[in-house]
This record gives structure tokens, C-alpha cells and sequence, in this order.
């Protein structure tokens, strides 16, 4: 086991938590400034491998300028580098911002390990911030980052590409109109399956990435890799294929948080809309006892919401791999592999990613739903784009929502580590029931890495 990482001090994480239940989650403010009207951006984009060519190209279809590139793996750099000859590149990502002067905006689509460590330095220099989910890490990462964006005035937005999706759009319609009534219980599970499990289990759950312990011995890296800046931040260990590409790093605690921090960006990100969430009150979590390197396959993670407004007390429980709710198992719902269930006081709405369903279907065979008001989106990517020009109202993804979302998803593997159930203080960022868990909510890093605001 590694030893507890030191801990932020408050007065360095919770400059802005004074503000607690005014505009937004958690109290951080919307915010609004933009570029000059119909100028071209221009860009930086740290990460253009995997999620990060889909940036290249929406950055490319939009018309602004690549400025500067930057990617641990040459062969990701040198792809991009052909249609952009001029563009600086670096291997580095502490080296992008050394020159900012022509830079608008940065795009940040590395692993999860090193978001803050490429976010952090864009929002205190004033660029506007797009970053691939999860928004951070951890939970101490991602205070920090969403307190910096609530000082520097400028247009974020977490990745969340689902959340630009008609159908999400109606489901919160739905709910906010009052469809299914007052909603008391949520449930919310993925059937992805990838992580600590047994051999057996892997095969069956269809996990080809099937990663038996931690390595006991190391790989040469690639030729093409530079392992020492890809590690960056997080505790040394020799290269090997079980870590990359991706997405093997995914299921490690030092590089991601396995399917409960990746997935639940974009599946608990629906209940979180609809129902206006808040930093939750109590979670508690379970499943196979927890390895010490490996995210869990499968797991669960109950969490309470006090009372918003007019919106009562909601418990919501995620569940990913085998697990499952029980009014699921039990076949009084569809049997969706993915789905996000609603109960309400007047029937239930059952939502995936593409569709939704309001049960008992007699119930509501004649229902006709309310007249849509949220508007379309041009796509993830095209509105944090258009708003950093001024061409567009905020994203809707901007990390004053998206981080107290993303602290949230990560409390559920803090609760499923400390094997309690957890009391939170979100604005001390405190456990008073059981303090020895708050070592999972941050950690140190290898020397030459700093995370400062």
C-alpha cells in the first residue's frame, strides 16, 4: 500500500466555497466572457491521440487555428503535424505554456492522471479550457481546478459529448415538467465491465483488456512513447503494455478511476441535470473487496441529496459490470443493458443514451409530453467553441457543473475504498464519521510536479 498522499490545506483548495447554494452546484458562478465576436481562435491541444483527434478535427471543421500540438506519443504528433506544418510541438505539456501570447483556448485530452496538470496553468493564465472527462483524477484535483475556472472568467467545458443529445434534452424536459411527479429514487447502471476480477469473470464479461495483478516486471517501452512524461505526476512504475495505449490505463488508480469516474460522466450526468443535484450527503459503496492497484469490474455506490429548492431529498445509486438494481432484476422494468430509471411519485421514466420510455406504458399511452425548450446543441466541441467566440450562450458542461459532478463520481470510489459508509462535508471537504478515508480524495506527486493555483 502507498502511503497517504498529504492532503491540500483549506485555505489553498476553498478560496471560493463562501458562496455555497447561490448561482450554481456548489456555489461557483456561470461564467461568461468571451473572445471578440466571429475572430478565429487559436488553439493548443494537449492529447491528439485517441479522443484527441476528434478535437484536431472539430477544431480543423471550425476554422480556427491549430497553434500548438502536444502528445507523449510521436506517432500521435506526427498525424497531426502534416496538416499542420507550423504548429509548435511538444512532447511535454508543461513546455505548451511557456508561450502563450497567440493561444485563445487549450484542448486537454490526455489520461485523466495528468487533466489538472494541463487545465490548471490554461485557466490562471485566462485561456478558455475544454477537457476531455473525467474533469480530474480525484476529488482534491478537481476542487481545485473548478475554484480556478470560477476566478479566471473564461468558457469551459468537460466532454461530455452525450450531454449534447436530443434525448437527454427531453428526458430532463420530462422530469422537470413534472411528468412522473416528484422523484424521490434514482438508479443508474452500465454493464461495462473492466477491471479487478477474476479470469473467469473477464471472459464472461467480455473484458479483452483482462488484467490479471499489478506487473512484477516491466517492458521496454515503445520507441514512440516517452513513458517518463506519460507517468508525469503520478507515482513511477516501469512501462508495460497492461498501461498502454489506451484505454488499459483507464482501470488503475494511478492514471483514472475505472468505469464509476469515466461512465458516470456521462450516465450519472443525467440525473445530475434533471434533478439539479448537489454535493451529496452520505455515500456508501460495494462490491469485491478493493484491490490496491485496480479499479473494481463491478460495483455499487448509493448516494443521498438533501432537499434543492423545491425538489425534495433524492437517493441515487450507480451500479456498473454485474451489478444491478433490483427492481431490475426482478423484471418489472426493461431489461436495457445501460439505463438510468427515474422513480417518481406518478410512475417512472426509464433513459438510455438514445431513448426513453415513461412506465406503466398504459399509464402513459396517451400522454402527450411538454413542448420543448432546451435548445439543440451543435455539438460539444462546436458550443464551447462558439461561446469562446462569443457566438454562442455558455456551454452547458462549463466545470461549474461539471466538477461538483465529477467530485461526486469520485466520492463513490473513495466510499467503495474505505469500505464505510461516508458522512460529506463538501465545503470542509471532510469525512466527520470517518476521517481516515479523506487519503483517498488527493494525493503527492513525483517531484517536478506541481498542481498550484
Amino acid at each position: 500500500m502507498k502511503t497517504p498522499a498529504p492532503l491540500p490545506s483549506r485555505r489553498d483548495i476553498l478560496k471560493t466555497t463562501a458562496a455555497f447554494g447561490a448561482a450554481s452546484t456548489l456555489g461557483f458562478p456561470a461564467i461568461t466572457r468571451c473572445a471578440a465576436p466571429n475572430s478565429k481562435l487559436g488553439v493548443a491541444l494537449i492529447g491528439v491521440g485517441g479522443r484527441g483527434r476528434s478535437h484536431v478535427g472539430a477544431v480543423e471543421k471550425s476554422g480556427e487555428d491549430i497553434i500548438a500540438i502536444c502528445d507523449v506519443n510521436q506517432h500521435a504528433l506526427d498525424a497531426v503535424k502534416k496538416n499542420h506544418p507550423d504548429a509548435r510541438t511538444y512532447r511535454d505539456l508543461r513546455e505548451v505554456f511557456d508561450k502563450l501570447d497567440d493561444i485563445d483556448a487549450v484542448v486537454v485530452s490526455t489520461t485523466e492522471h495528468t487533466h489538472a496538470f494541463a487545465t490548471l496553468p490554461a485557466l490562471n493564465a485566462g485561456k478558455h479550457v475544454y477537457c476531455e472527462k473525467p474533469l480530474t483524477r480525484d476529488v482534491h484535483e478537481c476542487r481545485i481546478i473548478t475554484e480556478a475556472a470560477a476566478a479566471a472568467d473564461v468558457q469551459t467545458q468537460m466532454g461530455t459529448q452525450i450531454h449534447a443529445g436530443s434525448n437527454y434534452r427531453r428526458v430532463v424536459e420530462l422530469i422537470e415538467s413534472g411528468a412522473i411527479g416528484s422523484v424521490t429514487e434514482v438508479h443508474t447502471w452500465v454493464s461495462r465491465a473492466w477491471g479487478w476480477q477474476t479470469q473467469e469473470q473477464a471472459r464472461k464479461n467480455r473484458d479483452i483488456l483482462y488484467t490479471p495483478d499489478t506487473p512484477v516486471e516491466g517492458q521496454p517501452p515503445p520507441a514512440h512513447l516517452d513513458w517518463e512524461r506519460w507517468i508525469g505526476p503520478a507515482p513511477h512504475r516501469p512501462f508495460h503494455s497492461f498501461y498502454f495505449p489506451g484505454p488499459r490505463w483507464y482501470r488503475w488508480w494511478d492514471f483514472g478511476n475505472g468505469t464509476m469516474s469515466d461512465l458516470g460522466s456521462h450516465r450519472n450526468d443525467l440525473p445530475w441535470w434533471a434533478l439539479k443535484l448537489d454535493a451529496p450527503l452520505t455515500i456508501e459503496a460495494g462490491g469485491p473487496a478493493p484491490h490496491h492497484d485496480i479499479a473494481p469490474a463491478s460495483m455499487w455506490a448509493k448516494y443521498t441529496f438533501g432537499a434543492r429548492g423545491d425538489l425534495p431529498a433524492v437517493e441515487h445509486t450507480w451500479y456498473q459490470g454485474e451489478e444491478k438494481p433490483q427492481i431490475w432484476k426482478d423484471g418489472k422494468i426493461p431489461k436495457w443493458g445501460n439505463g438510468t430509471l427515474f422513480i417518481g411519485e406518478d410512475g417512472m421514466l426509464l433513459a438510455d443514451y438514445g431513448k426513453y420510455l415513461l412506465l406503466p406504458e398504459d399509464t402513459f399511452k396517451d400522454f402527450v409530453p411538454p413542448k420543448q425548450y432546451i435548445d439543440p446543441s451543435p455539438g460539444q466541441q462546436q458550443e464551447w467553441i462558439n461561446a469562446c467566440k462569443g457566438e454562442g450562450p455558455q456551454p452547458l458542461c462549463h466545470f461549474a457543473y461539471a466538477g461538483p459532478l465529477t467530485e461526486a463520481n469520485h466520492l463513490g470510489n473513495v466510499a467503495y475504498r474505505s469500505g464505510k459508509k461516508l458522512e460529506w462535508n463538501a465545503k470542509e471537504m471532510k469525512f466527520p464519521n470517518a476521517p481516515e478515508g479523506e487519503k483517498f480524495l488527493g494525493r503527492s506527486y513525483r517531484d517536478g510536479w506541481l498542481l498550484e493555483n
